[in-house]
């Protein structure tokens, strides 16, 4: 690491400590040659996460659209806040090991998949919207394949 006040390449780390939760470590480094100390941080560097759409367009994944999209399955349904942002971070994470590209038709089954354990009237508005329900038929259908699932 270079020294921000004469430009040496000589430092040496002091302390270095977790810092912002973990996901960062925090560097406390003295200069050898002017002894300018200083404070660097090392974080993890993410490689961007893509979803592609049905129609091949790509776009960066946005955790905030799936609570979005949740929250609004949720309403006026006994799902707290805290259960949606947990399920936003297991989507983001199932998604992350799928690789830098997951399609956008992986994400809706995981979504899909986890409001079926928390709350079956959020899975059924999920479902409506994400399989594009235009019939009473299509959510009797849906019902009797969640129910079976169910019993499995």
């Amino acid at each position: 690491m270079r020294c921000p006040r004469c430009r040496a390449d000589d430092t040496k780390v002091i302390d270095s400590r977790e810092a912002e939760d973990g996901s960062a470590i925090r560097r406390r480094r003295a200069c050898v040659q002017c002894a300018h100390r200083f404070t660097t941080y090392e974080r993890l560097e993410e490689v961007p996460l893509m979803v592609v759409k049905s129609r091949g367009g790509r776009e960066p994944f946005d955790r905030a659209k799936v609570v979005a999209g949740v929250s609004a399955a949720c309403k006026g349904r006994p799902v707290t806040p805290e259960q949606i942002d947990l399920l936003g971070e297991a989507i983001e994470e199932h998604a992350r090991l799928h690789g830098p590209e997951i399609a956008a038709a992986e994400i809706g089954h995981a979504v899909l998949e986890h409001l079926r354990g928390l709350d079956e009237v959020a899975y059924l508005r999920f479902a409506s919207v994400y399989k594009d329900f235009d019939a009473a038929a299509d959510f009797q259908r849906e019902l009797v394949l969640l129910k079976k699932l169910q019993r499995s």
